[in-house]
């Protein structure tokens, strides 16, 4: 009994979690790309698929509520669902599922990305500038870092990692402060829409 409303609890939150993201319209899906990343011919074919992208100030707002939705659900998910002696997957990585989903239906692109202590995953780690500066800023504390380029827009924002989070991504911590880890959203934009 407890394992169905477990899987019935986890349910009605990624059916939040999509119906948050359609009735925002952040992007409609036209097209799918699977499995990109945003870098190089990736991010190139992504911007070239989306026939009505966006603008900045649209997706700004759309990366602002996704990613307030993606963090509240990492959190309820990790607080009532995970525990570490029952083998479940980490709520991290049942969330890149979801991410693959957002990825394709909506042409928006998901990544977690490794701030402070240890990555989990090695895909989590920065892999290009934009990147390596929103780790940097991500963890002395600005609330955000973004940039406009290629016809993407891209936000970095910060992921609390608290307490039951530090004994894996920093086990041989000192204190028991939050930490930060942040999440990266890439959305199509219209290139001459401006800041």
């Amino acid at each position: 009994m407890t394992e169905l409303l477990r899987s019935v609890s986890l349910s009605a939150i990624f059916v939040a979690l999509f119906s948050c993201v359609a009735i925002q319209g952040v992007v409609p899906a036209d097209e799918k790309v699977a499995n990109k990343n945003s870098s190089g011919t990736a991010a190139a074919e992504l911007a070239a698929t989306q026939a009505a992208a966006t603008t900045v100030s649209q997706a700004r707002r759309q990366a602002e509520i996704l990613h307030s939705t993606l963090h509240s659900s990492l959190r309820v998910i990790h607080d009532r669902y995970y525990r570490e002696d029952e083998a479940l997957p980490i709520p991290a990585a049942i969330l890149g599922e979801v991410f693959k989903d957002v990825e394709t239906e909506q042409h928006v692109i998901l990544r977690w990305l490794a701030v402070e202590g240890l990555a989990m995953n090695s895909d989590h780690k920065p892999t290009d500038e934009f990147e390596r500066q929103a780790a940097e800023k991500l963890k002395a504390g600005e609330r955000s870092h973004e940039i406009i380029a290629d016809g993407l827009y891209r936000r970095a924002a910060p992921i609390t990692l608290s307490g039951h989070c530090l004994k894996c991504h920093m086990p041989d911590r000192k204190s028991t402060r939050d930490r930060v880890a942040g999440l990266i959203i890439t959305i199509p934009v219209n290139a001459d829409s401006g800041p």
